[in-house]
């Protein structure tokens, strides 16, 4: 039967203490397409957090470099699920993270709620997406992986249960998002950068009403796009479930899929984590 090895490892290891290794067997094995995609979508959410946006917007990081911050968040994060926090290049990553945070002034419960997202959209996008549905245990573990990141990050008061945050995450949404302007700037420039990736700049309209199936009404609202049609958004939902129902008869994955060590746009001859992000004068 294909897809079973890896399961039946995750399903044998313990969500507390192995939570890396399960981590690692659902973003480079089980799920990699599904988690890309879902950690793209987490992030494209915090930007509908008013001081979030503005501060986006205020550094130009997403307005006028998106290929490059997406290229330079995927990079560190790629590195701390594929190595692990506590590896060499784990560690890299989250120093040079912490490092670049630092110059900001980001509230506690803005760095909760992001770190919230990273749990809780793959979670949501498998469920609805996925090629089979995420386990008990493969929750879990995201919720204890990335809980031990925070610390890392010295986030304070991180809910110490995968329910109590994920209640903490809706009700941050509920409270928080709200159309600003800076929101529209950065969700424009990052919707135009997914459709770059697919479609030359004059189909970049024809394309727009597909970025948004794949949002729900208040994120919409938050960035000022347009709601879909729901032939659009039935088609976009539609194709994503016939790829998962495709993939279920594939065989089992015999390679990491992993991109910390794919090729990136922004760096075509390689990168080096401390270099990764802006530079201090672009404060």
């Amino acid at each position: 039967m294909p897809h079973h090895q890896h399961l039946d490892e995750i399903q044998s290891l313990d969500p507390v203490r192995d939570h890396q290794r399960i981590v690692f067997l659902c973003a480079s094995y089980e799920f990699p397409f599904d988690m890309t995609r879902s950690l793209e979508f987490a992030l494209f959410r915090t930007f509908a957090v008013p001081s979030i946006a503005a501060l986006l917007d205020r550094t130009g990081e997403f307005t006028q470099r998106a290929q490059k911050r997406y290229d330079d968040t995927d990079l560190i994060m790629s590195q701390i699920y594929e190595y692990g926090y506590d590896s060499e290049r784990g560690r890299l990553a989250i120093k040079r993270m912490n490092g670049l945070h630092k110059r900001f002034d980001i509230s506690n419960e803005d760095f909760l709620y992001v770190l919230s997202a990273f749990i809780y959209e793959p979670v949501r996008w498998i469920e609805k997406f996925g090629w089979r549905p995420m386990t008990a245990n493969e929750r879990e573990a995201l919720y204890q992986f990335w809980r031990e990141v925070g610390r890392r990050m010295n986030i304070q008061n991180i809910p110490d249960s995968f329910q109590a945050f994920e209640q903490f995450n809706i009700a941050y949404e509920r409270e928080q998002f709200r159309f600003t302007e800076p929101a529209r700037c950065v969700g424009a420039a990052t919707r135009d950068m997914l459709l770059a990736w697919f479609l030359p700049k004059p189909l970049w309209p024809l394309g727009n009403p597909f970025v948004y199936a794949l949002m729900d009404d208040r994120l919409l609202e938050a960035f000022g796009f347009p709601k879909p049609s729901a032939v659009t958004r039935g088609f976009v939902e539609g194709a994503l479930q016939m790829r998962s129902h495709l993939v279920r008869l594939l065989p089992e994955r015999k390679q990491a899929r992993l991109r910390s060590q794919m090729k990136h746009q922004t760096y075509p001859n390689g990168y080096r984590t401390e270099e990764l992000g802006p530079p201090p004068a672009m404060q």
